[in-house]
């Protein structure tokens, strides 16, 4: 049994200037290129707390689509169901200023067509034995379709994920079947039509759990950058929880990191907020680093009692 993910792959190529960035002017600085994707990056970070998830993805067939799988092995994910296809990878351009905050990106999405002949074959195999799902809720509609479909079928907890608020906000019927949507707060302002800057991280939590209630949302946390994180669910528990005080090098990856770290404390017995508490562990973890997912740690280095598969 693990917890499956289902998300997108992309590669990710960044830049970062050696001075002051100047947006309307050129910068020195360094590129590099990374294996990213929120879905990819959370199978990672999931298997960096020694646990064995399993992935359902697409590649494309090219050598870059075969190092994508390579690394996941090495990291013990079970890549069964990886497709490799002409473009099944996405990419994302980005640029960071001289703070290691986000200045610009632009990205291509993946072809992930071919997962729905997957699902629709070997979905019951996938499914069947999961402790959870991790979801990315953007993807193609029909692929979100069939997954909580089987999610249903067999009583497994979703936990839903985001790159595209623009397109999951058009699908606001799904959040109903997701047990706990994480996303940002530039994002749950997209997805409730709001402008949530000016509340108190304290606000913000009585407001969310108000707005998932009337949206009939079972729960939802929402990240605050160097605020922290606040939760809610509906008819539950509600609070605010504070960010670590860490050097930031990247901040690419850490919302992702945070979502695994709450995937894998609900799953495991924690309660929502000793889930955030995780989350924000692993999302400190990833700031400090250029690498796009967090470093390993054992289970019991955040509090949980599992046992280390081989």
């Amino acid at each position: 049994m693990s917890i499956v993910v289902v998300g997108a792959v992309f590669v990710d190529i960044k830049g970062f200037p050696d001075g002051i960035y100047d947006p309307a002017g050129r910068n020195a600085g360094r590129v590099v290129t990374v294996h990213g994707g929120v879905g990819r990056n959370v199978a990672e970070d999931i298997a960096n707390v020694e646990l064995r998830p399993t992935f359902v993805s697409m590649v494309d067939d090219t050598p870059s689509g075969a190092d994508v799988i390579k690394k996941l092995q090495n990291h013990k994910v079970n890549t069964d169901y990886v497709l490799t296809r002409p473009d099944g990878m996405g990419l994302w351009l980005a640029v960071f200023d001289n703070t290691g905050d986000l200045a610009g990106s632009i990205s291509k999405r993946p072809d992930l067509d071919a997962l729905k002949e997957l699902l629709d074959e070997k979905g019951d195999e996938i499914f069947c034995k999961a402790d959870s799902i991790v979801l990315e809720v953007d993807m193609d509609k029909d692929i979100v379709k069939r997954i909580l479909r089987y999610a249903e079928k067999y009583h497994v907890k979703v936990f839903g994920v985001v790159s595209n608020m623009a397109i999951a906000s058009q699908r606001r019927d799904f959040f109903q079947s997701i047990d706990c949507f994480v996303c940002n707060v530039l994002e749950a302002g997209i997805l409730f039509v709001s402008d949530f800057s000016s509340l108190t991280p304290e606000q913000l939590s009585v407001e969310l759990q108000e707005r998932i209630t009337k949206a009939n949302i079972p729960s939802m946390v929402v990240t605050l950058g160097e605020r922290g994180a606040v939760y809610a669910q509906r008819g539950g528990e509600r609070g605010y929880y504070p960010s670590e005080s860490v050097l930031v090098r990247d901040t690419s990856g850490a919302g992702d990191a945070f979502c695994a770290g709450v995937a894998i404390g609900l799953t495991y017995g924690k309660d929502l907020r000793d889930a955030v508490r995780i989350g924000t562990h692993l999302a400190a973890s990833v700031i400090m680093v250029s690498e796009n997912t967090c470093p390993r740690f054992l289970p019991s280095e955040l509090g949980l009692d599992i046992q280390i598969q081989e």
